[in-house]
């Protein structure tokens, strides 16, 4: 099936490592260029534009920003317009998740949760939106949520749960007002996936309940990935403001 994202230009957020990585791979299988934002990982960043480029005979941009900050949004966006001339997709994927008892929490803890997982989100979906309007073109965003968004963790993970509670109603508020602009904004819901994040957790959660999901194993950053490159693509046109479950049915939504 030809998804139509050859010579399309997907911008992904956290793109160098873990799910970022996969949906940057996807990508480019389908013929898409892509740029990948990383905040610390110059390194896997770098190495994955040349992984692109060998296997897939695509241009790979690596540009380094904090989501969390609006002067480097901006510069990101800018270098990416300066490279392939235009944005056409945006995936919100950059995301934190510490562990820690909500009594225990701190406020650094939480405000660099909220900034990254959702005020990020909103920074760089903004200035997608302004460079879309002003170049009159329609586009497509994916937001990263997940099933936690919906069920919370029974690990300690509160900041992370609420910060992807608010990416999953902004998914739902924007795609209503940006409709009409031709912009469609959708999220995914993943669950336990194995990256170098959850594996990092202390939080015992994260190694027993993929056994609990009605797979009975955790899903894959290929398989999340996949399902983020169809929202994005020509195949989901008439899909805006929808939350696929991406969970191996945990969520069962």
């Amino acid at each position: 099936m030809d998804l139509g994202l050859t010579d399309k230009v997907a911008l992904v957020t956290g793109g160098s490592r873990g799910l970022g990585r996969a949906i940057c791979l996807a990508f480019a299988a389908e013929g898409a260029q892509v740029v990948i934002n990383y905040r610390h990982t110059r390194t896997l960043a770098e190495q994955l534009a040349e992984e692109i480029r060998v296997r897939y005979n695509r241009e790979a941009f690596p540009f380094r920003a904090d989501v969390a900050s609006e002067p480097d949004v901006q510069a990101l966006f800018a270098a990416a317009v300066h490279r392939f001339g235009k944005i056409d997709i945006l995936v919100n994927n950059a995301g934190v998740c510490p562990s820690g008892s909500f009594k225990d929490i701190t406020w650094d803890v939480w405000n660099t949760t909220v900034q990254i997982n959702l005020t990020g989100t909103f920074l760089c979906t903004r200035q997608m939106v302004r460079h879309l309007v002003a170049s009159k073109r329609m586009g497509r965003i994916v937001n990263v949520a997940s099933a936690s968004a919906f069920l919370g963790a029974t690990g300690e993970h509160s900041p992370f749960d609420a910060s992807k509670g608010g990416v999953a109603s902004l998914t739902v508020s924007l795609a209503r007002e940006l409709a009409p602009l031709g912009i469609a904004v959708n999220a995914v819901a993943p669950g336990i996936i194995i990256t170098e994040m959850t594996t990092a957790s202390s939080s015992q959660e994260w190694h027993h309940r993929p056994q609990r999901t009605p797979l009975g194993r955790p899903v894959t950053p290929e398989e999340v990935a996949n399902v983020v490159v169809f929202l994005a693509s020509e195949r989901a046109a008439c899909m805006t403001g929808t939350i696929l479950d991406a969970s191996g049915g945990l969520l069962g939504r």
